[in-house]
């Protein structure tokens, strides 16, 4: 679907197999709407270690995770970073657990576009709970924040983790759940791509875009559970940070101009948005 929303790039395909386990790596990098997107998928095991961020606190000797996990960078400004993560984990105790979420990255915040988004997450949560999506969203807020720039990354989403099943219906169920998110997300970016991509912009909104994506390398080598679980448990350093985006910008004290669409966005960058009936 998105070789398809995109209408010139293809992704490539590039299996690993590392000592910790293996997975399949694709990526499509300089198409004509998207600048660089990546899938990953993998399944790795092991010796427990208490340094590996999904499983801090747990007493356990051995571990088995698989998952998979998505970015998108667009050519476009105006159009939204997305990112998309799926996984389960199991222990050798016993303990297992489902962990995730979607969530949107804009270079500039349109609040249309991020209250049609959360609703759609809505959409896809209540056909499963109706406590998931404000449960879930409220993670995000707390998830998706970069405590040194007292700013969130983006308008968030949905974002769970340890969500244990209790028994074989409720395995079966959160199952469905993961799955459900997985062909939500290129649903929702085809749209948005369709919609936005020819939007015109200058040269001073790329320059923005670039500081925006410097802001998203920060979160993700600083605070990513994703990123620190799978340096810390061997797995292919390629994959792991594929999610960088191709280019990125740090100005020093950069400051928006008064009442521009620069200073807007950071303005909505903030914890606890009603999005939904913003």
């Amino acid at each position: 679907m998105l070789e398809s929303a995109d209408e010139k790039a293809k992704f490539s395909f590039n299996p690993w197999e590392k000592k910790i386990g293996k997975g399949i790596t694709r990526v499509m990098e300089g198409g004509l709407k998207i600048e660089k997107a990546a899938v990953n998928f993998s399944h790795v095991s092991g010796d427990y270690n208490p340094q590996l961020a999904q499983m801090d606190g747990k007493s356990a000797q051995h571990f088995s995770a698989t998952g998979v996990s998505s970015i998108i960078h667009p050519v476009n400004p105006f159009v939204p970073i997305i990112h998309m993560n799926i996984r389960y984990f199991e222990l050798n105790t016993g303990e297992s657990w489902f962990g995730g979420g979607i969530d949107l990255s804009p270079h500039y915040v349109d609040e249309e576009e991020a209250a049609w988004f959360h609703r759609k997450l809505k959409n896809t949560c209540d056909l499963f709970d109706a406590s998931f999506y404000p449960d879930f969203k409220k993670q995000a807020d707390e998830y998706f924040f970069l405590p040194h720039r007292n700013e969130t990354r983006g308008v968030g989403g949905i974002f769970f983790d340890h969500l244990e099943p209790t028994d074989a219906n409720k395995y079966e169920k959160l199952f469905a759940f993961t799955v459900a998110l997985g062909k939500l997300y290129p649903i929702l970016y085809a749209e948005i791509l369709e919609k936005k991509h020819y939007s015109a912009y200058s040269e001073k909104e790329k320059q923005w875009q670039y500081l925006r994506r410097g802001r998203y390398v920060e979160f993700n080598l600083l605070h990513d559970r994703g990123t620190k679980f799978g340096l810390a448990s061997g797995g292919n350093t390629e994959s792991i940070l594929v999610s960088m985006p191709p280019n990125a910008r740090w100005s020093y004290q950069h400051v928006p101009e008064p009442g521009s669409r620069e200073q807007n966005t950071l303005g909505l960058l903030k914890k606890d948005i009603d999005w939904i009936n913003f």
